[in-house]
């Protein structure tokens, strides 16, 4: 049985973290990152950083503990006060150690919110003991630090879905040239995998017509659930099949690798319900899609056809979700929107009830949609429900012919948005929305471009494959070769980047390089020696090179050593020429490249360092070009 001081602060910690508002994609950000170190303070783990947090919290005056409760403590002027926390009215413009340097709030000072006294919010703790204070501070530190954990995650899937995404974009990519695979008009789609459907998912309101708020789209062929994209009648399976690029690896090799990876017997075995730890986000929402245990139904409300019970049903479900979870937004504004025929939501459904939503509102004439608001509810975040949710919206939206999203997004839904495609780099002229979205205060302008060629739904799940017949070529590739090359040890001096063929062995696997890769390098040793060499006197003598001359001495920044892992500076560089270190033109541009970003690390933007540091990289890159040894 617990105290009364620990039932109040409970129904708090257990909403969404405080600082939600426009989008709220902070209620829909899924994914458990946690990190092993801190960033600020490198080499603290991110439980050593909570137990130092917990002790100064714990160090505070009673009034500043207070102070922190009652953010997390809800309104208890009167029983119609709906506050759920004690919002500063003066609240700091650092984040940063600004519990330790603000001063302790008046208990007499009004909530932003609610305009009631903090003495209101922490009544229920006046007669607490310290001992309790304490450990409920502990629990609010917690809290924090696992809010901050989730909404700093970045995963290799992430990274890896960046660069994939960078790929297919591009104009020039050849995964979509006519000859590699089907024309966007025979409906083309990646790789040879199944892609699902829901039934239920076919639903949408019509603004022209709809029945019982829920109007059925016409003219759009909805796929049923489990069935394959169909092929175009024009192209048999045979004909699909020989759609090549030169240098493909055999149809044969592929079917053999895809039965090795889909057989129970083997050592991947198939697709169970058991994720690996580097399964994807949304891996754990698409399988209980498919087992039936949630839904997802895009629905909105009708003035002109008699009401549906069940949609509304689920319209004040949503309603409640984005109030729950979006505290900032006002609830009268929520409801509105939500309601309004105009606007749609695609709400995702378990056990019949509503546990999320994306509520967007489709400007056809103008080729976007503007998303209003989306939030998961909070006990049912990290399952990837938010990127399930983001992936119907998007394949609903490419069979509807729209292919942009746009969405004002908070300081707490920008991780959120960027994991789902989104970006801060605007390409729909402004002309286009002007006078048609809603503005917000605060709020950061992010837009998403879909491709139709993509099923966003099983593009995870595709990627996974292909990843698994890569391994799998790998290694039959790997036993045909006997013997074995040294590792690369230049990575470990800081090296980011080396030319292909300078991997030993490489060209005993059969890789050969472009035409393109051999006229600029240069071949001959002793010329990029001599080129490199009277370059590297230039940079020396230019008027701004002295801060770089020699390594940073101990005594003159003595945790220069601990911030920049790989330090180099004009002098070492000499000598890495003399020995010949330098076999091509990208490991010294590399090393030149390393001088100014240490720089710039370390030093603040506007110091005298930074300063020469920008000079002497625009000197360098112009002589640099100059030479013949990059692009002009």
């Amino acid at each position: 049985m617990s105290d009364p001081a620990t039932q109040a602060l409970q129904p708090r910690l257990h909403q969404a973290q405080p600082g939600a508002g426009t989008a709220g994609a902070n209620a829909a950000t899924v994914g458990s990152g946690s990190g092993n170190s801190d960033p600020v303070r490198p080499g603290l783990s991110q439980q050593q950083r909570a137990s130092q947090k917990k002790a100064q919290v714990r160090a505070f005056p009673r009034a500043k503990k207070l102070e922190k409760l009652g953010v997390f403590s809800a309104c208890k002027a009167s029983d119609t006060c709906k506050c759920n926390g004690w919002k500063n009215p003066h609240p700091p413009t650092a984040t940063r150690s600004m519990d330790l340097q603000q001063q302790a709030a008046s208990l007499s000072e009004t909530c932003r919110s609610c305009g009631h006294a903090l003495a209101d919010h922490v009544s229920h703790l006046e007669n607490v003991s310290e001992e309790e204070i304490n450990r409920l501070l502990g629990m609010v530190v917690d809290v924090e630090n696992l809010f901050m954990s989730v909404h700093k995650e970045e995963d290799t899937d992430t990274k890896f879905l960046s660069m994939l995404e960078e790929e297919i974009y591009g104009e020039n990519s050849p995964i979509w040239e006519a000859d590699f695979t089907m024309p966007a008009s025979e409906g083309g789609q990646l790789g040879p995998a199944a892609v699902s459907g829901s039934p239920s998912f076919s639903k949408a309101v019509n603004s022209g017509s709809s029945t019982g708020g829920l109007g059925m789209e016409i003219g759009v062929p909805e796929p049923i659930a489990g069935e394959k994209r169909k092929l175009p009648e024009a192209l048999t399976l045979e004909d699909a099949k020989r759609i090549r690029v030169m240098g493909d690896i055999p149809m044969e090799l592929v079917n053999e690798v895809m039965m090795t990876i889909t057989d129970p017997a083997a050592m991947l075995g198939p697709e169970t319900s058991l994720l690996s730890a580097n399964a994807a986000r949304d891996e754990t929402a698409r399988l209980e899609e498919r087992r039936g245990i949630i839904e997802f139904h895009v629905i909105g409300n009708s003035l002109s056809q008699k009401s549906n019970k069940k949609i509304l049903m689920w319209l004040v479900g949503l309603q409640n979700v984005f109030s729950h979870q979006l505290p900032r937004m006002p609830k009268e504004y929520i409801t509105r929107l939500v309601f309004d025929p105009k606007h749609k939501t695609l709400a995702l459904i378990k056990d019949g009830r509503v546990i999320g939503g994306i509520c967007f509102r489709m400007f056809p004439t103008q080729g976007f949609t503007e998303i209003v608001f989306c939030a998961v509810t909070s006990n049912e975040q990290v399952k990837g429900y938010g990127t399930h949710l983001m992936n119907h919206l998007k394949e609903y939206h490419i069979k509807h012919n729209i292919l942009y999203f746009l969405t004002y997004a908070d300081e707490y839904a920008i991780g959120y948005f960027k994991k789902q495609g989104f970006s801060k780099d605007i390409k729909v002229t402004k002309s286009r929305y002007l006078g048609y979205i809603k503005d917000y205060e605060g709020a950061t302008l992010m837009e998403c471009e879909l491709n139709p060629r993509i099923p966003y739904t099983e593009l995870s799940h595709i990627i996974k494959r292909q990843k698994e017949i890569i391994k799998k070529l790998i290694e039959r590739k790997q036993s045909q070769i006997r013997k074995v090359y040294p590792g690369l040890t230049c990575f470990k001096e800081g090296v980011r980047q080396i030319p292909v063929e300078s991997i030993p062995g490489i060209r005993e696997t059969g890789w050969k390089p472009s035409a393109k890769e051999k006229v600029k390098e240069l071949k001959d040793p002793d010329l990029l020696y001599n080129m490199l060499k009277n370059l590297l006197a230039q940079i020396k003598t230019h008027p701004d090179a002295w801060p770089f001359m020699e390594p940073v001495k101990k005594s003159e920044a003595p945790d220069y050593y601990e911030i920049i892992r790989f330090p180099i500076d004009l002098k070492t560089m000499t000598e890495r020429l003399k020995n010949r270190y330098y076999v091509t033109k990208k490991l010294f541009i590399a090393d030149l490249q390393r001088v100014i970003t240490n720089c710039r690390e370390y030093n603040p933007p506007d110091s005298e360092y930074c300063k020469c540091a920008n000079t002497l990289e625009k000197f360098f890159y112009f002589k640099l070009k100059e030479g013949g040894l990059i692009e002009k």
